[in-house]
């Protein structure tokens, strides 16, 4: 396919610390005092498997390289709040650079710039902030493009068809969910038969198909801002008896994701590398550290269509490449 890992940087190294202002914890809470770059990271929750994948990836990446990581996370999917006591923590303890995935793009912006000023480097990774240049830089999918993967492929399978979709968010003030979300429209131009909120929860996302299939009785495709939305979107057709007449698309590329694909519930999967992103910003932070040199910008890293019904036109991979390549 041609887009096998974009070029990372130098190396790093970080051992796994947790500090307990919000849920994730990854060791000691103080610094072994041996003179190691502190590097913070700050996921959206420490249950996703996604974001367990990211932090792995950051500490075995951190252990590599002799840094320390701490690793905090907001307490559920939304937390805003607990993403900015986080900060505040991380700054507070000495961290040179801080790898944040905003839960709220904007809301973040306070924290992320008093850290700024106190001459930290700050590097979002996996969601953009609003606006992106409020961190110094980005490591992240192109979430637009994703969902119009998604969509191009959901149009495609459809034969012809229009799209009558249900669209499964994720969370309110998310740039990923906005993003994803234009994407799939621009791409499959559906007809919207209803859009819910779901934060990229399997069972949130279960109790909003079932209410929409009240009145979405035409539906013949869904939209889904990840795989967790995915699958409980499959469970409320299943028990509809529904699940042979709608095409399912979604985001992200999880092994339990790629395994939905290869049992027929959801169509098509959209991979993403957090591995890669988490990576990247470790050794953009252990440059910093020996040179002073930042970041700049937004940098891509890449998407993978996954599906064992390869279609005309569009650039895939089937399950058992997925399952080679997939994270979690």
């Amino acid at each position: 396919m041609g887009r096998r890992g974009p070029a990372l940087l130098a190396a790093l190294a970080v051992v796994a610390l947790a500090v307990g202002c919000t849920s994730t914890k990854s060791g000691s809470e103080e610094s072994t005092g041996d003179g190691k770059t502190k590097i913070g990271l700050v996921t959206k929750t420490d249950s996703n498997p996604y974001f367990v994948a990211l932090r792995d990836a950051a500490k075995a990446e951190a252990d590599k390289n002799g840094a320390e990581l701490v690793a905090l996370a907001g307490k559920f999917d939304g937390d805003n709040d607990g993403q900015v006591a986080a900060i505040e923590n991380l700054v507070q303890q000495g961290a040179k650079t801080i790898l944040v995935t905003p839960n709220n793009s904007t809301g973040i912006l306070g924290a992320i710039k008093k850290a700024r000023d106190r001459g930290v480097l700050v590097i979002a990774l996996d969601t953009e902030t609003d606006p992106q240049d409020a961190v110094d830089a980005t490591i992240a999918t192109d979430n637009t493009n994703a969902g119009r993967l998604q969509g191009q492929y959901v149009k495609a399978a459809l034969n012809g068809q229009p799209a009558r979709s249900i669209l499964l968010d994720g969370t309110p003030g998310s740039t990923v969910s906005e993003q994803r979300h234009a994407g799939f429209v621009e791409a499959a131009q559906p007809e919207n038969l209803g859009t819910e909120a779901t934060n990229g929860e399997q069972n949130k996302a279960q109790q909003a198909t079932e209410n929409l299939l009240q009145r979405a009785t035409t539906v013949n495709s869904i939209y889904t801002l990840n795989e967790p939305a995915a699958r409980g979107a499959y469970s409320a057709l299943k028990a509809k008896g529904l699940a042979d007449r709608v095409v399912i698309g979604s985001i992200d590329g999880s092994c339990d994701g790629v395994e939905a694909v290869k049992s027929g519930e959801i169509a098509v999967t959209v991979m993403q590398f957090p591995k890669k992103m988490a990576e990247q910003g470790v050794r953009f932070a252990v440059e910093f550290a020996k040179s002073g040199k930042k970041p700049t910008g937004f940098v891509e890293t890449e998407t993978a269509v996954i599906t064992d019904k390869p279609l005309a036109g569009i650039d895939s991979e089937d399950t058992a490449w997925g399952l080679e390549n997939c994270w979690g």
